[in-house]
């Protein structure tokens, strides 16, 4: 296995520092964020996981620094796993300039999400969502034929793709070749779980990359009627109501290779959480 960490997760630190960061806990790899922020988040230069990043790459600059990130990574020996963008596949002006940033830099993939998300609110189609998302995903396949970068979907809640199956249902209209998975356990135990003797050798191919971190239930306050309300928090994975151990075994009995990528994003001290994560996880695949 291999094994990398988003910088999603490291907003206050700048490309070498993530780079050194990451290479000191004896990951492999890094899941570079190119996302756009807007102007106003930009100037106030505030850190955070979700907004402002000191190592500020997006779509539209990543070309441009491509070559002082691949420096960067050849200085501390690891590989570019992946890029984490937040476009959707309608964005054909952003997913331009993601890809020619990814071809500059050597991502083997970009994330892709579909032409909106999910919530189940009243006036949300499924079957309309999921015409436009394939629609898109054709589009953004053909400007990437040839590139070899490779458009993954996350499995991830408030989408039309939270499970294996529904995220697969979009992909397979494409070559495994073209469209990938990334597949995301923290996130089913929310929206989404299929059983993982299941999902992982049903994903295939199509299996490109997978994002792992733990998330447990807590029960809230009941509602006038009742109903416990249940909240979400994150945890340690072996803390959490996903069983790792599980998808570690299925992953080695299909031969993965592809990189398990962390996300962590609690208040909690970086090398405390990171530190954790990898011995956790060569500890399972041990």
């Amino acid at each position: 296995m291999k094994y990398s960490i988003t910088t999603v997760s490291l907003p206050g630190l700048d490309m070498a520092g993530q780079c050194q960061f990451i290479k000191s806990l004896g990951y492999d790899g890094v899941e570079l964020r190119a996302r756009r922020v807007s102007d106003e988040v930009r100037a106030a230069a505030v850190p955070s996981n979700w907004g402002y990043h000191v190592n500020d790459i997006t779509p539209e600059n990543l070309a441009s620094k491509a070559d002082e990130i691949k420096g960067i990574l050849a200085d501390y020996e690891l590989e570019l796993a992946g890029l984490a963008t937040n476009m959707t596949c309608l964005d054909l002006e952003q997913f331009k300039n993601a890809l020619e940033g990814a071809v500059a830099v050597g991502s083997p993939f970009i994330r892709l999400g579909a032409s909106a998300g999910f919530t189940g609110k009243p006036g949300e189609d499924y079957k309309a969502i999921y015409g436009e998302t394939v629609a898109g995903f054709s589009r953004c396949v053909e400007l990437a034929r040839g590139t070899g970068v490779k458009l993954i979907i996350e499995m991830h809640g408030n989408t039309i793709h939270p499970s294996a199956s529904l995220a697969y249902r979009i992909a397979s209209n494409f070559s495994p070749n073209q469209v990938g998975i990334i597949y995301d356990p923290q996130n089913m135990v929310r929206d989404g779980f299929e059983t993982v003797a299941i999902a992982i050798p049903f994903l295939g191919d199509y299996l490109a990359h997978c994002h792992f971190g733990g998330h447990r239930p807590i029960p809230g306050e009941p509602d006038e009627k009742g109903t416990v309300q249940w909240k979400w928090e994150g945890c340690r994975m072996s803390e959490g109501l996903f069983h790792f151990p599980t998808a570690m075994k299925w992953l080695k009995s299909i031969g993965y290779k592809g990189f398990i990528s962390v996300e962590d994003f609690r208040n909690v001290d970086n090398h405390e959480k990171f530190s954790d994560a990898i011995a956790y996880l060569k500890g399972l695949e041990g």
